[in-house]
């Protein structure tokens, strides 16, 4: 009766210990975009990306409740669509590219909304600045139908205030928007 008591312990004790298994999920570049938008002159949304970025997502919960996001990305990589005015923006009149290379946000704590949203805070590194900012995500996950991977797709989205980031603060609000919208989509592999 002892040894099987102590059997039953035994096997409890693995697995009420057992560890959850942490899957990290990787962004597949060649189906992804890191984009924001600005209002110019309160009558058009110019839109833009950065071309080179890292992120990495990990979660051990099905449904990405408990997300753990980071990225990096290269302000010189910085892309509009029009070279002078990409130019521009990474002198010392906007994101100053020579003292401040990267911006990263690193993910601190996440809210399941419905199903496919998450309410995801986290510190946001910008022009030397780090601010908390929150953001939406959405997901959809499926099988890849040639890889037979896991994929995932995210929509991430927000609003920042550029003055807090102390970004273009000689452009007043009428020239340039103060908000600036955040919009990162992407596909994600499971490793």
């Amino acid at each position: 009766m002892k040894k099987l008591s102590l059997l039953v312990l035994s096997a409890f004790a693995f697995f009420a210990f057992k560890s959850v298994e942490t899957s990290t999920w990787t962004v597949d570049k060649m189906h992804s975009r890191m984009g924001f938008s600005i209002n110019h002159l309160g009558i058009n949304d110019i839109e833009g990306e950065f071309k080179t970025y890292t992120c990495t997502v990990s979660q051990s919960k099905a449904d990405f409740s408990d997300a753990v996001i980071d990225v990096t990305a290269d302000i010189n990589s910085i892309n509009t669509g029009e070279e002078k005015r990409d130019g521009h923006l990474k002198t010392p009149d906007f994101f100053d590219a020579a003292q401040f290379g990267s911006l990263t946000f690193k993910s601190k704590s996440v809210k399941k909304v419905d199903e496919n949203t998450i309410t995801v805070k986290g510190d946001l590194t910008l022009h030397g600045v780090t601010k908390e900012v929150e953001l939406k995500m959405v997901h959809k996950q499926t099988i890849h139908p040639m890889t037979k991977k896991d994929v995932a797709g995210f929509t991430i989205t927000g609003t920042i205030k550029r003055s807090e980031f102390g970004i273009g603060t000689k452009f007043p609000a009428p020239m340039l928007s103060e908000e600036v919208m955040l919009d990162a989509r992407g596909e994600f592999t499971k490793n």
